[in-house]
């Protein structure tokens, strides 16, 4: 006879047993379309969950992403379960969760085509509406084992001994008479998985591993309502406009070739925007007092053996030989700069050094998940690491998170979330450091009244770190910024500073990275713009237009005045129409148009057209190159107004 207390604060006696759709109704009888989960003593249990005993009660509503990762297991789930109705052969192979949907992995003969994404989308949502109830049971780990050899499913067997090594019981998922095994909780009914859409269908190795067999994926979108799946197909259809590599193309920026696949060929162009990077970067780099080095890209393979770092991502550094010796390429700066750090004594009076370089790194990715400028091999990382006494850390810190902060405005980006993340399971060191280096990270972001969210586990082997993150216009979140402490990698490389005492001390390492990879933030600005770059970044920043060849003077003298005000400018003095002109030049997303004709060679003047607008406006050229310098200047997010 149970006693079940809600979320509400509402009491309600049992004296049955009973399920809790059925406490549901009682509870919120006219809510019952947005609940269709509930918390049960804080377990996720599905609503045909019998309760037996006294239970606190929460339920679950749509906007919950628990709740969402509910539908879109069973909506895999559905998936599979009509791969084996359409073709009884294929052997399913798992699959996993993605951030808008997920993806499920098959073995079979027959190769899928976009056609067959339509007749399995007409199947799976056939059934949704037939409204079939979804149940679990516990069964006997080898008896289900069994039943799945029967059907040959060699895949499913493999996940089951890898997942369930030491359990007796498992958890199967039942779809009226198609059952798999689930160590998640379910939907109560089909009906809530209608919200779906079959996005595309690729290849990928077994276990991601090139020596496995390679299988079909199919890759789902799915949601919860209605109208968070059309409001995902109209983003996603926008971001497919805004997709970097199509504007990379359309400016001119950078190309990849297939002789050096993830390296990038950057174009006189796409370099300039590097270089602006660069610059805005070092006046951050010169007003905080770093200083900023060069290191060698190729490092003896022992440094990073004594570093830790070739222990944890071995698989991810290039060796190269010579002499009888290896070489890694570096994956990344830090063992350079402590070996720059340790060049001549320090004393805790030299404290802090901070060194910044914007290295030139290298990582062996995966080909398959090569993408652009958003996932490469070669890379150029804005890394710092600042060389500190422990009672300067939380000063760095700050330093550091100001720093970011400001710097990520410049760009135009206001929504941006702070997480701490935690010790991970394979790390060095031991847990009152741990304990120490967390607290500092909390403690900072808690004296400023900044919010973070904890991610369990995700630090680095040497230590915690906090990371920013940024949400775009199209609600995509990139982490770029990190600030990780250290308490063990100058000790590991034997780098150290002299204390008051005359005592040898190793120096706290805080890391500091600002964009990232700045080829993988360019991307980002490319796709947060549409092309459309801040002035300042613009790799062409004016095009000047004759109208005829009796204006090709006035053209280069106008022409002139900008390139001595350092004013990325170019002009077209062909015998093309004006309007075929203007038309391609805005096509190339150049902010600034100037047209030179009588009128404004009378006038010493030009017609101003920017970007966004067809309005045209008349203007004196020195009063135009005032207010271009100044958007330059001030490193403005928006063109000035023309108008004006």
């Amino acid at each position: 006879m149970p006693i079940i207390t809600s979320c509400n604060g509402v009491n309600k006696f049992y004296t049955s047993a009973v399920t809790l759709e059925d406490i549901f109704r009682d509870i919120f009888p006219d809510h019952k379309s947005r609940f269709i989960a509930g918390l049960v003593n804080n377990q996720l249990f599905d609503l045909n969950t019998l309760i037996h005993h006294d239970a606190h009660v929460v339920m679950i509503d749509e906007h919950n992403r628990k709740f969402i990762q509910q539908v879109r297991r069973s909506c895999m789930q559905l998936l599979n379960r009509v791969l084996t109705i359409i073709w009884p052969e294929v052997k399913i192979a798992g699959g996993s969760m993605t951030e808008y949907g997920f993806y499920c992995d098959f073995d079979m003969s027959y190769m899928l085509t976009k056609n067959d994404l339509n007749k399995i989308s007409k199947k799976m949502i056939k059934l949704i509406f037939s409204s079939y109830k979804i149940h679990t049971k516990n069964m006997i780990t080898s008896d289900f084992l069994n039943i799945l050899n029967q059907k040959n499913e060699i895949y499913q067997v493999n996940i089951i001994k890898a997942q369930c090594i030491n359990k007796n019981i498992i958890n199967v998922c039942y779809h009226e008479d198609y059952c798999e095994f689930s160590n998640h909780s379910q939907v109560s009914n089909i009906k809530f998985c209608q919200y779906f859409s079959l996005k595309n269908i690729s290849g990928a190795y077994w276990k991601n591993n090139k020596n496995n067999r390679m299988l079909q994926r199919i890759h789902v979108i799915s949601w919860i309502s209605k109208n968070q799946l059309s409001d995902f197909i109209i983003r996603s259809q926008e971001l497919e406009k805004r997709d970097h590599r199509k504007i990379a193309k359309l400016l001119n920026l950078y190309h990849i070739q297939k002789e050096s696949p993830g390296m990038v060929f950057w174009h006189h162009h796409g370099y300039i925007i590097v270089r602006e990077l660069k610059k805005i970067i070092r006046i951050y780099l010169m007003k905080n007092n770093y200083l900023e080095v060069k290191s060698p890209i190729i490092l003896d393979k022992y440094l990073w053996e004594k570093s830790g770092h070739w222990k944890y991502y071995h698989t991810s550094i290039f060796i190269t030989k010579s002499e009888n010796r290896e070489y890694c390429i570096k994956p990344m700066n830090c063992p350079a700069h402590v070996l720059i750090f340790k060049n001549g004594l320090k004393s805790y009076k030299d404290l802090p050094i901070r060194i910044a370089e914007f290295g030139c790194c290298h990582r062996q990715e995966s080909s398959g998940s090569l993408h652009g400028l958003m996932r490469v091999r070669g890379f150029i990382q804005d890394d710092a690491h600042i060389f500190c006494t422990k009672k300067q850390i939380k000063l760095e810190l700050n330093n550091c998170i100001n720093l970011l902060l400001d710097l990520y405005q410049t760009f135009g980006f206001k929504k941006i979330t702070i997480n701490i993340s935690t010790r991970p399971e394979n790390r060095i060191g031991d847990d009152r450091i741990w304990n120490q280096a967390e607290n500092d990270l909390e403690s900072v972001l808690n004296e400023h009244s900044i919010p973070f969210q904890y991610k369990l586990g995700e630090g680095a082997f040497y230590g915690p770190k906090i990371e920013i993150s940024l949400e775009d216009n199209l609600q995509r979140i990139w982490q770029c910024g990190t600030i990780q402490l250290d308490f063990y990698l100058a000790k590991q490389l034997n780098a150290s500073y002299i204390n008051k005492r005359g005592i040898k001390k190793y120096p706290v390492i805080i890391h500091r990275a600002l964009l990232g990879s700045i080829e993988r933030f360019i991307g980002i600005l490319l796709e947060e713009y549409n092309g459309n770059l801040p002035v300042w970044l613009c790799p062409i920043q004016v095009v000047v237009l004759s109208i005829a060849d009796s204006h090709i003077l006035y053209v280069q003298q106008i022409m002139q005045k900008l390139l001595m005000n350092n004013i990325r400018a170019v002009s077209n003095i062909t015998r093309a129409s004006i309007s075929f002109k203007i038309h391609s030049y805005i096509k190339q997303k150049i902010p600034y148009i100037l047209v030179c004709g009588d009128q404004e060679i009378k006038s010493n003047s030009v017609t101003v057209r920017n970007r966004f607008s067809c309005k045209q406006y008349q203007q004196n050229i020195d009063y135009f190159i005032e207010n271009i310098l100044n958007n330059i200047k001030n490193n403005n997010i928006k063109d000035f107004n023309v108008e004006d």
